[in-house]
């Protein structure tokens, strides 16, 4: 039997840091047959990283590598590996612009926490064929300090009009997918509360969005 892919989840926060990161953990250690290591430790991503499907990013927050570190990273996707961001991920490493230009758009603000409604644009990848056209939720709705459309695959927008406080207009991705080097790279913006890793569908989500990263699926 071959062994379980492993993901490395990476949590190390130097900014604003969120509540819900060991409910995170814990989720992702449910997900599927995954082998997940937790680690807040920088020196983590300075060795080796192909044992690793993918490197999970979970609600990081400001600047988390070392320059070995960002080396490293920055190889291991180029050269095939899997990398998904979930929700603060996007508030990660302004400093260093291929980070940015790796996951698709850099967080720039959010409204209040609120319900709202996401549209699902790819009812066929695995992240969201499982959702409604219109997904009701409750979340932060993150501004980007830029809009991906173009450079990423989007699988999903923010409806403005089902809540206060967006700033992007009738065009708001939230949650998309792309190709970089020979990587795969997953983000959604969803994800602040603790209350959305005991979500039936946001858990399914996750799922779909790492397997997809990991190239398990396509």
């Amino acid at each position: 039997m071959a062994p379980a892919p492993r993901l490395l989840v990476y949590t190390r926060t130097t900014a604003y840091r969120h509540d819900s990161i060991p409910a995170g953990v814990a989720a992702l250690r449910t997900l599927g047959d995954f082998e997940v290591d937790a680690t807040e430790d920088p020196a983590a991503l300075e060795g080796p990283l192909d044992a690793y499907a993918a490197v999970v990013f979970l609600s990081t927050s400001g600047e988390v590598l070392t320059p070995p570190g960002r080396a490293r990273l920055a190889a291991y996707v180029e050269a095939g590996g899997g990398f998904a961001g979930i929700h603060a991920a996007a508030c990660t490493e302004y400093d260093w612009p291929y980070y940015g230009e790796m996951l698709g758009a850099w967080f720039d603000r959010h409204p209040d926490h609120q319900p709202g409604k996401a549209v699902i644009e790819d009812r066929t990848h695995p992240a969201t064929r499982h959702l409604p056209p219109v997904w009701d939720f409750t979340d932060e709705w993150y501004d980007f300090r830029t809009n991906p459309r173009g450079a990423v695959h989007v699988l999903a927008c923010a409806d403005e009009s089902s809540y206060d406080g967006g700033g992007m207009g009738a065009d708001h991705p939230l949650v998309w997918s792309r190709e970089h080097g020979e990587g795969r790279v997953f983000y959604t913006a969803l994800g602040h509360a603790c209350e959305a890793y005991a979500d039936p569908d946001f858990r399914t989500h996750l799922l779909g969005g790492l397997t997809w990263a990991a190239a398990l699926t396509d």
